[in-house]
């Protein structure tokens, strides 16, 4: 087992030896907290967007499915006839230069994953830059947007936001509730209070404090044809290699077990680069990965690989209570 999946297993699963990491905990906690307390004050530069901005984000180290959710809420904007953009940091891109506008048929290496996926499913204009405040200006400047979403973002506190999502995992919870490096945490849990909603992802019902939202799968899609299948294109009992480089890997694989299938699974890091060597697996089988491991596996893909899609399905109290949101932002764009 990998040192960060020994680290996180002890985030959540408990550890004696985390005690040793709460002075640095302490440290981090001063340093983060500090740094909120500023941008609450107007200290330093801060951008404020000439149109509204959302952030969705996390508290927690790991994935909690930010990127299916921001694709649901481009659509739904679209729907409503919404200009929307995004920005995000484009972790692992290699760009010519920054800021750079992330096109469909770009690689990964230059994109990145996530950015790459969601162009490629939306068309949307989408722009990556560590600062995002200047991803943000580079946007505006190239496309009329009515709103923005910051595909992450929630400690960039130099860039102003009309509203703060936060995911988080519903299994999973915040773990030991610690601050790194001693637990998951970002931030500490109090920062929940202050944000304008939290979703539970893999959540049945909403809850006291915040909404549901699922993943569901919807097809599958071969990376060599494009050919896109019902989930009953395999049997129930099939066996075949999973492929998960994501945040929580194990989330996908136990998706993959509801559908009745036999998944023998091969996690990989968050964002990792892949080669045809690294997914030639014994005994021949289909291979199933994510979309976002998918983006950067199509130029050497096999006949057999295939991508699964899955889609977020929130509550209906949380569509509800964003079309109320997107009233109070937009107002002149959305009447009644």
């Amino acid at each position: 087992m990998a040192m960060s999946d020994r680290l996180l297993a002890a985030w959540y699963d408990g550890h004696p030896a985390l005690v040793l990491l709460r002075p640095l905990e302490w440290l981090y906690r001063r340093v983060v907290v500090g740094k909120r307390e500023r941008f609450l004050a107007g200290e330093g530069e801060i951008y404020q967007p000439p149109v509204p901005l959302i952030v969705v984000g996390n508290i927690t180290v790991g994935g909690t499915g930010k990127t299916p959710l921001i694709l649901w809420m481009i659509q739904h904007c679209q729907r409503s006839g919404l200009r929307v953009g995004v920005v995000s940091r484009g972790y692992g891109a290699k760009p010519p230069q920054l800021p750079w506008r992330v096109e469909a048929g770009q690689g990964a290496d230059v994109a990145g994953d996530e950015p790459l996926l969601i162009v490629q499913r939306t068309g949307v204009p989408l722009m990556i830059d560590p600062d995002r405040s200047r991803a943000v200006r580079a946007l505006l400047e190239a496309e009329p947007l009515d709103l923005i979403l910051s595909d992450d973002g929630m400690q960039h506190y130099r860039l102003a936001r009309d509203l703060e999502l936060v995911l988080i995992d519903d299994a999973r919870g915040l773990g030991n509730r610690r601050c790194l490096p001693a637990g998951p945490l970002r931030e500490p849990v109090e920062r929940l209070r202050s944000v304008d909603a939290v979703l539970y992802n893999g959540a049945s019902a909403d809850h006291e404090d915040g909404f549901a939202f699922q993943l569901r799968p919807t097809a599958l899609v071969n990376l060599a044809s494009g050919e896109r299948r019902p989930l009953d294109h395999f049997p129930p009992g099939q066996a075949l290699h999973a492929v998960a480089g994501i945040g929580n890997p194990q989330r996908f694989f136990k998706t993959l077990e509801t559908l009745h299938w036999r998944p023998i699974p091969h996690g990989f890091a968050d964002h990792a680069e892949y080669s045809a060597q690294a997914l030639n697996f014994t005994p021949s089988l289909p291979v199933v990965m994510t979309e976002k491991d998918a983006v950067k596996c199509r130029a050497f893909a096999a006949p057999h690989w295939w991508y699964l899609v899955v889609d977020a399905a929130p509550s209906p109290a949380f569509a509800d209570w964003f079309d109320t949101q997107l009233m109070r932002l937009l107002p002149d764009r959305l009447l009644p």
